[in-house]
């Protein structure tokens, strides 16, 4: 069962919080209690393969799905045909004693990609189960990487309308691309003149508008989301840390019990919630290193409790993380603060009215002893691009770049020496004008495309270029909508009136 964090719902099942995606009056979904996963149990499962310990999480999370729904669910999305990689998440270790976590080798070349084949598929089952009539219509924020996956998890499924909005200049050419070139007679694609909180803002706001719901609901219309506020699209992400230390166990790098840390670059905050989950079901975790790029709000607060949006918003390398309001950061917030909603309602409160809030000393304080925060900024980023490849061998995207700098930084300042998980959540080749120019300089890419540019890193680091973003160009641009962030209801009528 699912409560909310701000207090203000009835505690529902997991196809309802599915079904809703955020709480309509405001504040999210969490699990009204965590189930524990022994180590022993853990241990046990080692062998397994990545669809086998799915299915035994899963099970714990969703007490109103049949174990076979839960099943077909799971092999249908995670297969040969959508994951480029038989472990769907495989672990790479470094020269260096270190170890990538690669989450890009599903369809769209993203980590969204192991919660977004799924989560359709959840709400698809939730739909029949709980008998709804209405169409869904699915709203989507992107700050590059969550659109593209989205779309391609909910094309063609019936009885779903699925609508993104992106900021426009806010993703790179790539993901735009991606975007705006998926098919589905149900997808549908809206550029946004802003950045991406402007985005998540105004769809938030439409979850929050009660009379606005109720006549969509007139007209035969229900709104879910597949953000990372919708806990089937966070729930998947907590298999691959318990497939990490799985692995970890299975070739002998750790012993039964051991701690490792995880290093996860973030900007709306669910990746690394995910691995918080595991750890409070018992994953043996020692640390969460929190990494984020220029726009480092969320470093600030994990050092002084004072959460403050009210700064420039910066455009970076790693543009999925170019995020002021982490949305996640709520229900972290909710476990930190002992589950206390009138705190967590205060708080938002202040954040939606004034652009900021404070926590209290004791909330800081536990906020503290699980994570760890700290930034890269672009340069610090192109250089850990050019350090790790020429080093290690291995290509970073920036986003990953971001996070390996974290966490050199931190092996530095505290000499912790515990084994250490990197998620490395993007292919470089999503962005390859980045990695290309931290490896042969800026002059490198004078006169050459997005496209040729491709070509050109996939000869520099000798690796085949992603399926999911070979022959880009060659695909048709089926939408063409841009809008101002005020236009964004009215884009939604028009789209679900048919005259898009």
């Amino acid at each position: 069962m699912y409560i909310s964090t701000r207090g203000n719902y009835n505690t529902v099942s997991s196809s309802e919080a599915i079904k809703l995606g955020m709480v309509p009056s405001g504040g999210l979904f969490v699990p009204y209690k965590l189930p524990l996963f022994p180590l022993k149990q853990l241990l046990s499962m080692q062998g397994c393969s990545y669809q086998e310990l799915a299915l035994y999480l899963f099970d714990l999370f969703l007490e109103d799905y049949p174990a076979e729904e839960i099943s077909s669910c799971v092999y249908k999305a995670y297969n040969q045909y959508n994951f480029h990689h038989r472990d769907i998440v495989p672990l790479q270790r470094l020269r260096s004693g270190g170890y990538i976590m690669e989450l890009w080798h599903g369809p769209t070349a993203a980590f969204k990609d192991i919660a977004l084949q799924i989560m359709p598929l959840f709400l698809s089952h939730a739909l029949q189960r709980l008998e709804v009539e209405r169409e869904m219509v699915i709203l989507v924020a992107t700050s590059g990487d969550t659109g593209k996956a989205a779309l391609e998890g909910f094309k063609n499924v019936p009885g779903t309308k699925i609508i993104v909005f992106y900021p426009c200049g806010g993703v790179s050419k790539l993901q735009e691309l991606q975007m705006l070139t998926t098919d589905g007679p149900n997808t549908f694609v809206v550029g946004i003149e802003g950045n991406f909180d402007d985005c998540q803002s105004a769809v938030k706001e439409i979850f929050g508008d009660c009379s606005y719901n109720k006549e969509l609901a007139s007209i035969g219309y229900e709104l879910s989301s597949a953000n990372s506020i919708n806990w089937g699209r966070l729930l998947p992400q907590i298999v691959y840390y318990f497939w990490a230390y799985l692995s970890l166990f299975e070739k002998g790098q750790i012993a039964a019990g051991e701690k490792i840390n995880f290093v996860v670059p973030t900007g709306n905050f669910g990746n690394i919630l995910a691995g918080w989950y595991a750890w409070s079901m018992g994953l043996p975790v020692n640390r969460l290193l929190c990494a984020s790029n220029s726009n480092n709000v969320l470093t600030d607060f994990f050092g002084s409790g004072f959460y403050d949006r009210n700064r420039g918003f910066i455009k970076t390398r790693s543009p999925s993380m170019d995020i002021l309001i982490s949305s996640n950061l709520e229900r972290f917030l909710f476990e930190a603060a002992a589950r206390d909603a009138e705190k967590i309602s205060s708080w938002m409160i202040d954040l939606q009215k004034k652009g900021c809030f404070q926590v209290d000393g004791k909330t800081l304080a536990n906020m503290q002893n699980y994570i760890y925060a700290d930034f890269a900024d672009e340069a610090d980023t192109l250089e850990t691009i050019r350090e790790t490849y020429f080093s290690e061998g291995y290509p970073l995207d920036p986003h990953s770049a971001v996070g390996m700098n974290v966490y050199k930084k931190y092996r530095h300042l505290t000499g912790d020496e515990t084994k250490t998980v990197i998620a490395a959540t993007a292919s470089p080749f999503k962005f390859g004008e980045s990695v290309l120019e931290a490896l042969k300089g800026r002059e490198f890419l004078a006169g050459k495309d997005e496209f040729q540019l491709l070509e050109e890193l996939g000869r520099v680091i000798n690796l085949t270029i992603h399926p999911g973003l070979k022959d880009l160009d060659k695909k048709s641009v089926l939408h063409q909508n841009v809008s101002t962030k005020m236009e964004i209801k009215e884009q939604l009528e028009r789209i679900l009136n048919g005259d898009v």
